[in-house]
């Protein structure tokens, strides 16, 4: 009697004693994913689609929340600012990661303010242009480019991010002039280019493919090394014909970055639970349909591959003379 009752006096003890946050159930409330974009990007579509399965299984709310302004800097740095306890994350995109090449000072360290936690997906970007430019591939917007140095304007969806990136290389490729229009966010360039305000417009393939679809944009080329099983019709800038462009590999990719500090037993939860919806076919098509594709690295070679980028981005940007505007 005396055993049991010590027993149970021991066992109610233990009891409460804390345990760390990661080992509790989690999560046990909403989850915050911080996206620094507008909505109807492909960064937006792909922590809308992960945050719906996610709920699902975590029977709790995904909360996606649109905070853009300096570049993708106000957003990070709202992450960067959160407490540490598995309950907000921020959607990384690769635009992210060519700021860290192209500014010399940011108010944060991508490397060592936050965890990784995965890749998810990734994209590539379209070249496309209103109905009214005659130019049906990028070997003809090309020689009009050269036809009308200067003449020409391309819309992308801002400053600094890999759609800039992108038209900076192929002007820089192809010894071409056209004015820049950033804007901010991928759904108001694509806007301007229906409306007819630009004619061409490089914008992630998830939120120019609906209006390609409707006829009010004509694809004339995507960055990949090989077409998208999202869209098999349109050409990569490699299958131009121009030698310029035989190489030419510019793609958007995804993923999920915690505070620094975040529980580990929590970013494996994380890992594990969208690797697990990555899989479910219902995700896998409606990526497909939005122009996403899976891409999944766990976090020591999603770090590997972004400071892989840092690198190669500070290289392009010397080469193709990129400037911070």
């Amino acid at each position: 009697m005396f055993r049991s009752l010590s027993f149970i006096l021991a066992s109610a003890l233990i009891a409460t004693i804390p345990h760390p946050a990661g080992a509790q159930a989690w999560p046990s409330k909403p989850v915050k994913i911080i996206v620094t974009f507008t909505t109807g990007g492909a960064a937006d579509l792909t922590a809308r689609i992960l945050g719906e399965k996610l709920s699902d299984t975590w029977k709790q709310q995904v909360i996606i929340e649109n905070r853009g302004g300096g570049n993708g800097s106000v957003g990070v740095e709202a992450v960067q600012r959160s407490p540490a306890d598995g309950y907000t994350f921020l959607l990384l995109a690769n635009t992210h990661v060519i700021n860290v090449a192209l500014y010399p000072k940011l108010s944060f360290d991508l490397f060592q303010d936050f965890a990784p936690a995965l890749m998810t997906t990734t994209a590539p970007l379209m070249m496309a242009v209103h109905p009214r430019v005659k130019a049906t591939n990028i070997a003809e917007i090309t020689q009009d480019l050269r036809a009308r140095p200067g003449k020409v304007d391309i819309a992308t969806c801002g400053v600094a991010t890999a759609h800039h990136f992108a038209m900076e290389i192929y002007k820089h490729a192809t010894h071409t002039v056209a004015v820049h229009i950033p804007h901010r966010g991928c759904s108001p360039a694509v806007v301007d280019t229906v409306s007819g305000v630009v004619d061409v417009v490089m914008v992630s393939l998830p939120a120019g493919l609906p209006f390609v679809k409707q006829g009010k944009l004509r694809a004339i080329g995507i960055t990949s090394k090989e077409r998208s099983p999202s869209a098999p019709d349109i050409p990569t800038f490699r299958e131009s014909g121009m030698k310029e462009l035989a190489q030419f590999d510019v793609e958007n990719y995804y993923g999920l970055l915690a505070p620094t500090g975040t529980p580990a037993e929590i970013l494996r939860k994380l890992e594990a639970d969208v690797r697990t919806a990555l899989a479910a076919p219902e995700v896998k098509a409606r990526l497909s349909g939005a122009g996403l594709d899976p891409y999944i690295l766990g976090p020591v070679q999603m770090t590997a591959q972004m400071q892989a980028d840092v690198e190669k981005f500070k290289v392009a940007i010397k080469v193709a003379n990129i400037k911070p505007e």
